[in-house]
């Protein structure tokens, strides 16, 4: 995917449920049974040399800290929606221990989201839209002049190259100013101008939000003379909504009156009706039907008025696996009539790029682009020809999925690719204080395990069950051998058999005893080697995989 932005930055988070190696919907009895099996490994007591009753000090707070929070309810609520930054938050302790967890989790995450909203409501909310309109029906409808079709005037052509030109611009901004929880003040202006003659305008607008179900808005509007408008919004009924309004224009000609109401019915869930009537210069009927679900979108539209009378159908398929959408609609009408297709993707999180083919009578052939970033729009329509011409349709197809492939492949990501190996190493530096803390602790993890190790080992040779002879943990290439980002896990990895068994849960198996991140941001893979009933046995998974020890799947052929 073409992605212009860069992940969240990455941080080392503690991960109780990986560290007792429980699942995270771990019953009270199981993360009990975690706990005392590393009890048995960590608790001071079982040390007698200072140096390792100091590392079994630092282990043990750390298994009896995620115990603690784990085994409370309460906080395990908490840690569930916010991790252990939400169990550092001051207050936490006032919340009524009697609620169930998932009472906590949606009382918590209902105050985020209105704090969210509140600072939503607190920051000017910009939009902004620019559409620039080309020209280049020279391209496959060259203009040749009528003198030079003259065979005693000798006339040379100006260029050899066929004249693409920028018939018209369009440029639109909009601020919010927030006054109070109720009221919105909003400054817009607007900027066009075609073949060489432009105008412009400016709006100032005020909305007070009278309930849920209701606003009022009061706009003034400058630019083609003076305008004062006003709109509403009102909620009739479960199923009903209402919005409207009038619009009084000053100009040389007179006062120009103009009027615009819409009800809507909701039909479905995923279906509402409209119909819209407006008023003044330009009169006009309507009526729609819009069904948007969770994998289409359907529009049909009948308007009837002047200066044009149409009927449209639209269908978007939503394929939200690939973050695409495919679109195709049909227009008719006194104007002539069209056919679009196109189709819209995700290129990151916050942008959406999206390229168009009209072909119409008398329009002729455009090709549309158009790109959504965040509240930002810019689209560039390009007029192809005047005809409809088989080689522009082809054109307009073919060379906008050609130009994204090789912009996708050539350009983009590997600019991400280095902006992402730069940012992994900028963080690996940021944070190698901790890095080498949690290699240390892990090491420490390892050399207190040894005689857990040399017991386990013992026991399962003595029924021939589950040995690890081998075990990776890291960046993982074709060579299963150690290096700074590939560690050794194998001790670590058998002392979590239990009855010739292993089970390790999916969440990221660098929280494990022994184990530590060796490659921060990178994808990470865990190579186990193992014998059963003494047959060889082979496996890579993936680092958040749930991985189950014997497998028959991971039987090796070769003896």
């Amino acid at each position: 995917m073409m992605d212009f932005d860069l992940e969240d930055e990455l941080v080392f988070n503690e991960d109780y449920y990986a560290f007792l190696n429980v699942s995270r919907e771990a019953t009270k009895e199981e993360i009990s049974n975690a706990y005392r099996s590393l009890s048995r490994v960590y608790h001071p007591d079982k040390h007698l040399d200072p140096e390792n009753k100091e590392k079994a000090e630092i282990l043990f707070n750390r298994t009896k800290k995620a115990y603690e929070v784990l085994s409370d309810p309460h906080r395990r609520a908490i840690y569930d929606s916010l991790g252990v930054k939400g169990l550092e938050t001051e207050g936490w302790e006032i919340v009524q221990r009697t609620k169930t967890p998932a009472e906590i989790r949606a009382e918590y995450e209902q105050l985020a989201e209105e704090k969210a909203e509140r600072l939503k409501q607190q920051r000017t909310n910009p939009h902004g839209a620019i559409t620039i309109n080309i020209n280049a029906t020279d391209l496959f409808n060259p203009y040749i002049d009528d003198l030079s079709l003259d065979n005693e005037l000798d006339i040379e052509p100006t260029s050899l190259l066929p004249s693409v030109e920028i018939s018209g611009m369009n440029f639109n901004q909009s601020v919010e100013l927030p006054l109070t929880q109720k009221d919105t003040c909003t400054l817009a202006g607007q900027l066009q101008t075609h073949n060489g003659t432009g105008s412009g305008g400016i709006n100032l607008s005020w909305r007070h939000i009278f309930s849920h179900k209701s606003w009022g808005e009061v706009e003034m509007l400058a630019g083609n003379g003076p305008a004062i408008s006003l709109k509403a919004f009102r909620t009739l009924s479960k199923r009903f909504f209402w919005n409207g309004g009038t619009v009084l224009q000053f100009s040389p000609q007179g006062l120009r009156p103009g009027i615009m109401s819409t009800l809507a019915m909701q039909i479905d869930k995923h279906t509402v009706t409209y119909f819209t009537y407006q008023g003044g210069l330009r009169s006009l009927l309507s009526t729609s039907i819009v069904k948007d679900s969770e994998f289409g979108l359907y529009n049909f539209n009948v308007q009837v008025g002047l200066p044009h009378s149409f009927i449209s159908f639209s269908y978007t398929k939503k394929m939200l696996n690939q973050e695409l959408r495919l679109k195709i609609a049909v227009k008719g009408g006194t104007f002539g009539g069209m056919v679009e297709y196109g189709a819209e993707k995700k290129v990151s999180k916050h942008t959406w790029l999206s390229a168009a083919v009209a072909v119409g009578v008398p329009t002729g052939v455009k090709l549309k682009i158009r790109l959504n970033r965040a509240n930002q729009t810019y689209s560039f329509p390009i007029h192809l020809c005047e005809e409809v011409m088989p080689s522009a349709i082809f054109y307009a197809t073919v060379v906008p999925l050609v130009v994204y492939v090789l912009v996708k492949k050539g350009i983009v990501e590997p600019f991400h690719k280095e902006q992402q190996a730069q940012k992994i190493e900028k963080e690996k530096q940021k944070n190698q204080v901790q890095l080498m803390e949690k290699r240390r602790e892990a090491q420490a993890a390892v050399d207190l395990m040894t005689a857990t190790y040399a017991r386990i080992c013992t026991d399962e040779e003595s029924k021939k069950g589950l040995i690890i002879n081998k075990a990776l943990y890291g960046k993982i290439l074709n060579e299963k051998s150690e290096s700074e980002e590939v560690i050794n896990v194998t001790i670590p990895l058998q002392c979590l058999v239990r009855d010739s068994k292993l089970v390790l849960y999916e969440q990221s198996k660098s929280q494990l005893p022994g184990f530590f991140d060796p490659a921060v941001g990178e994808d990470k893979f865990l190579y186990v080697s193992y014998t059963y009933r003494s047959q060889p046995y082979e496996v890579t998974a993936g680092d958040t995989e749930l991985l189950r020890l014997p497998k028959s799947s991971h039987r090796n052929s070769v003896t």
